[in-house]
């Protein structure tokens, strides 16, 4: 977890393509359009809100938020589908909240916190260059983001969360290497 453009996507991506790892992706579920370059099932399931509905229904959501952007309301959950087993280990960008949830759902002893920072100019020079890329870039959406970020990864929700431990990175290969050393650390007897 870690505020928008620190870098989340590609610590995740290099960490669920590590084999020494075996980490499984458990992937959550959006409401919001799909941006160009994701397919669904893969950075997430895409889905409407009927289908939020049912699944809220059928009580797999373990947990949701909605945001109320500037293009209307999007949902972010996840949910305790078919592919969650309770003997493998899973990989899964969340916020703070995710987190909290998942622990109250999981247990303490199962969900681990990463947490992912990076200079805040530095940050916002990322997140910029990414909306450009877009087909359609949302550029309010992602000031919107940008500032609601000071807010959700507040210092206090920080502490208040549990998080001790912080991954900077400002230098990509030190910041997976200190993941990666914790992740096999914490796997011996």
């Amino acid at each position: 977890m870690g505020k928008s453009a620190s870098g989340k996507d590609t610590v995740f991506s290099r960490l669920i393509n590590d084999n020494k790892l075996s980490l499984e992706r458990m992937v959550p579920y959006t409401t919001r359009p799909m941006r160009s370059g994701e397919t669904d099932g893969v950075e997430y399931h895409f889905t409407d809100i009927d289908g939020l509905k049912s699944l809220r229904d059928d009580g797999k959501v373990i947990e949701e938020r909605c945001y109320h952007t500037v293009h209307g309301d999007w949902h972010y959950f996840t949910v305790d589908d078919e592919n969650v087993s309770r003997d493998k280990d899973y990989l899964l960008i969340g916020t703070l909240e995710v987190y909290t949830k998942l622990v109250s759902y999981f247990g303490l002893d199962r969900v681990v916190p990463l947490y992912i920072e990076i200079d805040d100019g530095e940050r916002l020079q990322r997140a910029l260059q990414r909306e450009r890329s877009q087909d359609n870039p949302k550029y309010a959406e992602m000031c919107r983001r940008y500032l609601a970020d000071c807010e959700d990864f507040s210092e206090d929700k920080i502490a208040l969360a549990g998080i001790v431990k912080r991954y900077d990175n400002s230098n990509l290969e030190e910041c997976i290497g200190s993941i990666k050393e914790d992740i096999l650390s914490s796997r011996q007897p």
